[in-house]
Parts: structure tokens; sequence; C-alpha cells
């Protein structure tokens, strides 16, 4: 994949104009990345934001304790960090990869002056940057709503689609899955029991096959 064909995949960027991207992928560099690389830490400066090109990155942040809460997973096609490199400040939260994977970076400095040279870009991702927000209120609106069944039903569908296969594997301990769906371990063991006993999935180890994706997607759609 050439710079401008993976700045043109990432959903931060539709809608710029050729000439934009082409800048873009000027400016950008793509590093691959090995599972479980830190990529940046919490309160380090955000010298630049990253898009994921493959692989999957979580966002997270610590407890003073230790204890690990999990924000959110990007995957391909998906940007983050933007805020605080526009706002000139520190990561808020740390990255990691969850698997090896390849990602773009856009550094700050260059950045900057791109918008600072062409008002129109700055405006144009500004329009993509409050889309997103609007349909992440949303989603954390929608999730609220469900009950939790409802909750792990769209969480396997997602990584069905995400991994692009039925047979998926759980790349998170139970216990993280549980606090990212709003629930606790124990209802989430009991929920996937219960879906194997009705015949929706199989489990073997860390793996969930999706036997029927039709009953598990009406569950993921009560309570809408």
């Amino acid at each position: 994949m050439t710079l401008a064909e993976a700045v043109r995949s990432i959903s931060l960027f539709e809608g710029l104009a050729d000439e934009q991207l082409e800048r873009l992928g000027n400016i950008a560099v793509t590093k691959t990345y090995e599972k479980g690389t830190v990529i940046f830490e919490a309160d380090t400066p955000a010298n630049g934001f990253y898009a994921v090109l493959s692989g999957r990155v979580k966002i997270f942040r610590t407890s003073p304790s230790g204890k690990e809460q999990i924000l959110h997973i990007f995957g391909a096609g998906e940007s983050f960090a933007e805020v605080p490199v526009f706002e000139g400040t520190t990561f808020p939260v740390h990255a990691q990869t969850l698997e090896k994977g390849e990602l773009l970076f856009v550094p700050r400095q260059e950045f900057a002056r791109m918008i600072s040279q062409d008002p129109d870009l700055a405006m144009e991702m500004m329009a993509q940057l409050s889309s997103r927000l609007r349909i992440l209120v949303n989603k954390i609106e929608e999730l609220s709503l469900k009950e939790a069944p409802s909750r792990v039903a769209s969480y396997l569908l997602l990584l069905a689609a995400s991994q692009e296969k039925d047979t998926i594997r759980l790349d998170l301990p139970k216990g993280q899955i549980a606090f990212y769906l709003g629930t606790i371990q124990e209802t989430l063991s009991r929920i996937l029991k219960r879906f194997v006993e009705d015949g929706i999935i199989e489990m073997q180890g860390k793996e969930i096959t999706l036997v029927d994706k039709n009953a598990l997607q009406e569950i993921a759609d009560e309570g809408r």
C-alpha cells in the first residue's frame, strides 16, 4: 500500500480533495508495530496523531492501583489521538497494539503547518470529527439503554465484522471485555453460557463461533 492509498483509506480524511490527500501523504509515515507495543503513554507530549491501517489498537487508562480500564478499541480505517494534537497538549490516555499491525502517523508540526496554509482542510477535518462525535454520543446512549445480553450480542457481531469471519477470537480477558461493555465478568460468563445452551454460539477456549447470527442480531436489536 502506498502512502497515498494509506491516507485515502482513513475515514477521517473522507471528503478531502486529491491535492489535500497528496499533501497529507507527503508528511505522513507508516510503521509496523508488534503485538503488545505501547504506542504512547498518558501525559506525554502529543507530537502527532495516528490511524490504523491494519491490526487493532486499544486506548486505555490505569488507576493508581494499576488496574486497566479500556476506553476504546480502534481498527483499520480509524484514527485516534487527534484532539490532543489539535489542542497542542499531552496524550490523556495510553495506546497499545492488540496485534501486529501497521499504523499511519501524522506529525503535529507538519500538520499544523498544512492547516495554517489551507483553512479549508481544517474546516473539513473539524466536520469529520464533529460527525464522529455525534455517532459516538448516539452509541453511548444506545449502549446505556440496552440490557447486558444485547450489549454482548452487539459486541460479538462487531468482532465478527471486524475480523471478517464467523469464528472469532477473544484477544482481551473476559474481565476487561465485561468492563468495556458496562457489566461484570460473572454476568458476561452467564450470558455467553446461555448463548451456548440456546445454540446461538459455540465456545472453545477463547474462540467463539457464531452459529446463529440472525438470533444474535435479534438479541442485539432488543431495546432499540
